[in-house]
């Protein structure tokens, strides 16, 4: 009955991975505003790297803030750029969900419309074009599907969470503890905020080993791949062997946690893909065209294991 309930729940879980979307050219002498969250992890790099590639190659005028992990500045940026009166749209990838109403309101007001990229927002979807992202959730369910196969179903889970009240933290968290709502011997028994970054990571899991009985810890479920090598160098360091001793598994795929993969301390990642500029840019341009645009642009990627799978798949 268990090994059927994991078989339907992975073959589900498959089914519902959504292909890339796909860019296409458009957008040259525009002027578009990013606001990016910062560079608190290597994927968030790889992200803001890839829309600068994209826009560079489009002909696009991109003005970019790195608002630090702080929303003050995101929005004083937006205001900035509403100001200047010379953005065709801005692209905001939130650092948190909620206080954003008053800023899009201005926005809408000065005629520039504003796409979500990544995170999401918890304001009225009339508010802006449509939000490009993952889903988070689906990304939580593909991690706890492996780990209820890697473990048949019983585990006592340390989760490292990101930033509090942030759409990746909260959707991730949601849907890896949906799968375990069926398992009742998957259960997570530490859940502590490593703000999606390594060093963070890192204390949160020496504190987590160093008051709880490693051998009660069977694996770690960190919400990017960078919390994920943080807690690896702790697992290390309390002279357990990391991906034997507690499994990991993490979000992100980004390339150290394949340099971890194939040193054999880590297990599974799932894929968050960085090139969300393209569709972004895509959106903002059909809305000036004045075409409809859906309200949610998914990107997506697949469970790995091994580096080359994921190569396989590029």
């Amino acid at each position: 009955m268990r090994s059927a309930k994991l078989s339907l729940i992975v073959l589900l879980l498959l089914a519902l991975i959504v292909p890339f979307a796909k860019a296409q050219d458009g957008g040259a002498g525009l002027t578009i505003g990013f606001s990016q969250i910062g560079s608190e992890s290597a994927w968030r790099t790889a992200f803001t790297d890839a829309v600068k590639a994209e826009a560079e190659a489009r002909g696009i005028n991109l003005l970019f803030s790195d608002a630090q992990q702080s929303q003050e500045n995101q929005i004083a940026a937006i205001r900035a750029w509403l100001a200047q009166g010379d953005v065709n749209a801005i692209i905001l990838a939130p650092v948190i969900a909620s206080g954003w109403d008053d800023v899009l309101q201005e926005a809408a007001d000065a005629g520039v419309p504003v796409v979500i990229v990544d995170r999401n927002v918890d304001s009225d979807p009339a508010l802006f074009v449509t939000r490009v992202s993952s889903d988070f959730v689906h990304e939580g369910r593909l991690a706890a599907s492996w780990l209820v196969q890697a473990t048949s179903g019983n585990c006592n889970i340390v989760e490292l969470y990101g930033t509090v009240g942030s759409a990746a933290a909260e959707d991730r968290h949601t849907g890896f503890q949906d799968v375990l709502n069926l398992f009742p011997s998957m259960q997570i028994t530490r859940s502590e905020t490593g703000n999606f970054v390594r060093t963070e990571g890192k204390a949160v899991m020496e504190s987590i080993l160093s008051s709880e009985d490693p051998a009660n810890i069977c694996a770690v479920f960190a919400h990017n791949d960078d919390m994920a090598i943080g807690a690896i160098e702790a697992i290390k360091e309390a002279g357990l062997v990391p991906a034997q001793d507690i499994l990991i598994v993490s979000v992100d795929a980004i390339p150290d946690i394949f340099v971890s993969m194939d040193a054999g301390e880590t297990n599974a990642t799932v894929e968050l893909s960085p090139f969300m500029g393209g569709p972004a840019f895509d959106a903002a341009i059909a809305f000036l065209n004045g075409e409809e645009v859906p309200k949610w642009i998914p990107v997506g990627g697949g469970l790995y294991t091994s580096r080359a799978a994921y190569d396989a798949d590029r």
